[in-house]
């Protein structure tokens, strides 16, 4: 039987890509144009699959209900750019590059590159279970990267953005500012590059990862239960990290997929119950504006936090 995603991404990459690239002339990218047709299939899949699951639990026990979801239909141009357009392609195609530039250095200069499976044999032909590791140390690396966001005020001058959100639905999990989108990309690509993960898995990936992250930013009174909210971050434990007061230093609960790293290091909190979102400390641009007014909103702050005004002592 024909693998359905590599067919359609074959049409994609005949009928779309290759014409697109040849009128533009870069055809030097056709090598990695079905690559990157097959990680735009994943994310429109994995938009529909996001949006069959989410929108009924959110209509079935929402959290809250809002006379207007515009800010809402924002977040969603979010997500379509996140994991569809641009965006994909950016990501494919520069840890691609970067992957075939480390290993030919690598290799010249005598050594063998980094896999999981070199360190560990036992992993060798085991592609499920190799996968789920990879997916466990992205998942450990994105909790420091989201800690620190928090941290540092330059950086959550970017990371406020999506923490500005008051109407957070499944939609909200791709509201990111783009520089915040370029530091994570640069954090998770160096990560990836270290334990040696496949340039075809690296998307795959991503979307699995950012399934969960969409459920756990939805509009729904769900918990997983005692034991399920510590396997897995429910939309309960995630929307305690995004409550009006948790913002900033103060948060908690900063794990995307697993509340593990929180039990660990102590950042876990699991009595907050449906907080009202938002971030009161930014511009109403961060939370209603349209696209590009978050963007300059958010470049705004960051410009701000880097080159404070001092006030003159008379």
């Amino acid at each position: 039987m024909e693998d359905p995603f590599g067919l359609a991404a074959g049409w994609v990459q005949e009928s779309l890509l290759i014409p697109l690239l040849y009128q533009l002339g870069l055809m030097r990218w056709e090598d990695i144009a079905f690559g990157w047709a097959l990680f735009a299939v994943y994310g429109a899949c994995q938009v529909i699959l996001t949006f069959a699951v989410c929108l009924p639990l959110e209509r079935w026990r929402p959290v809250e209900r809002w006379p207007s979801n515009q800010a809402v239909w924002v977040d969603a141009l979010y997500t379509v750019i996140s994991r569809v357009g641009v965006l994909p392609l950016v990501t494919f195609v520069l840890f691609y590059r970067a992957q075939v530039a480390v290993n030919g250095y690598l290799t010249d200069e005598g050594w063998v590159p980094p896999t999981l499976e070199r360190l560990f044999p036992f992993l060798l032909g085991q592609q499920v279970t190799t996968f789920v590791l990879y997916a466990v140390i992205l998942d450990f690396a994105d909790y420091w990267r989201h800690w620190l966001a928090h941290k540092f005020r330059w950086w959550w001058a970017l990371h406020s953005l999506h923490h500005a959100q008051r109407q957070m639905t499944f939609w909200s999990d791709d509201r990111n500012h783009i520089l915040d989108d370029t530091i994570a990309f640069i954090w998770f690509g160096v990560i990836a590059l270290l334990i040696g993960v496949p340039p075809l898995q690296f998307p795959l990936l991503i979307l699995v990862l950012r399934f969960i992250e969409s459920l756990s930013h939805a509009n729904v009174r769900l918990s997983f239960g005692w034991l399920g909210e510590r396997l897995l971050v429910s939309p309960r434990f995630h929307r305690a990290h995004h409550g009006i007061k948790a913002a900033g230093k103060r948060s908690c609960n900063y794990g995307a997929v697993l509340p593990w790293w929180d039990m660990l290091l102590g950042t876990a909190d699991f009595t907050r119950d449906y907080a009202p979102t938002g971030d009161t400390s930014g511009e109403e641009a961060l939370a209603t504006g349209s696209y590009w007014a978050q963007q300059w909103a958010g470049l705004r702050r960051f410009g701000r936090a880097l080159f404070p005004l001092r006030r003159t002592v008379r």
